[in-house]
């Protein structure tokens, strides 16, 4: 025969069980809270920018947890969770929402398709689908790995004008820069320190100068300064460009992050929208992060901006319409 649990020895681990649970609880709150005030505080540091990376993931997690806490009938920790996520939805807000230009009324607008390829891509089906779904006036395409560039005119062999970057050596292999375009390309010269390429292009709405750039990964990932370094040689390079500039490419930083704000503050561009987000792409695109953006001078504006059929890549295509900025 068994001998019984006394009845204090009980009360104790119920006690001790509550306390773990609400510890538990308190911390899965703590998390999110802290994320969103480091987020939300400007911080230029690299920790401080590496966090701010996922303010969006992190709002959809803490929703998550708020609706299975309710659902548990833990009420007030639910109601509890809302507020990191109020916190969340306030940093995240100019990511999604950021302040652009009006467009003109009745002026024409051009699509642009741009994508980073990935240089390990061999998926030349996925590629060709995904451009040709799009029906863009002007293919942006980075990282165009050796699988890819023999291939070229397969994937854009239906946009005349081509100009390309020679190829760069990586570790992981060689990769190119591509703009392709249904209106007259002139190549502007190759920027010092970025791995970008640009031209200018003749379109219904006057001369348009489109950049195509890679910025290297974010701390831990490379040094700090390398990301701020080639934002600078971004800025030499379109300080050198009159009339309209449009950048589109992989920044691997949301547009509300430290290079974000420094692609806005000194270079004086406006980011499309950046929801959903375009990596990781085996993620849903809710729960991914908009490191793959477009940017544009105040005197064009965005008509829309939506993902792309998937291409073979880790991250996904992006696809804008844009026109002149209202007067």
């Amino acid at each position: 025969m068994t001998n019984p649990v006394h009845p204090e020895r009980q009360a104790s681990f119920a006690r001790t069980g509550a306390r773990v649970v609400r510890l538990a609880l308190a911390g899965l709150i703590a998390t999110p809270t802290l994320l969103a005030l480091i987020a939300l505080s400007g911080m230029r540091n690299q920790y401080a920018d590496l966090i701010a990376q996922f303010t969006a993931p992190a709002l959809f997690a803490t929703l998550g947890l708020a609706g299975a806490l309710m659902l548990v009938r833990r009420r007030r920790w639910a109601g509890a969770a809302l507020v990191p996520a109020t916190l969340l939805l306030i940093a995240v807000w100019p990511q999604w929402f950021p302040t652009a230009s009006r467009p003109e009324p009745g002026a024409a607008a051009i699509r642009i398709y741009s994508a980073n390829l990935w240089v390990r891509n061999r998926d030349l089906d996925a590629m060709a689908a995904s451009i040709r779904e799009a029906d863009a006036d002007v293919v942006m395409l980075i990282e165009v790995g050796d699988a890819a560039a023999p291939h070229l005119d397969a994937l854009v062999g239906a946009w005349p004008y081509r100009i390309a970057s020679p190829r760069t050596d990586r570790p992981n292999g060689g990769v190119r820069s591509v703009i392709a375009s249904r209106y007259p390309l002139t190549a502007l010269p190759r920027p010092v320190g970025v791995e970008a390429v640009g031209a200018r292009a003749a379109t219904p709405l006057g001369p348009v100068n489109l950049v195509s750039v890679h910025l290297t990964r974010p701390w831990p990932f490379e040094e700090s300064w390398g990301q701020i370094s080639q934002t600078m040689a971004l800025d030499a390079m379109v300080q050198t460009m009159t009339g309209p500039v449009l950048v589109a490419g992989d920044f691997n930083s949301v547009s509300a992050a430290r290079i974000g704000k420094q692609v806005r503050r000194d270079i004086g561009l406006q980011p499309a929208p950046g929801f959903p987000g375009t990596w990781p792409a085996a993620l849903p695109s809710f729960l991914g992060i908009a490191i793959d953006q477009v940017y544009a001078t105040p005197d064009l504006a965005f008509v829309d901006r939506r993902l792309g059929r998937p291409n073979g890549s880790d991250h996904r295509p992006v696809v804008v319409r844009v026109t002149r900025a209202a007067g």
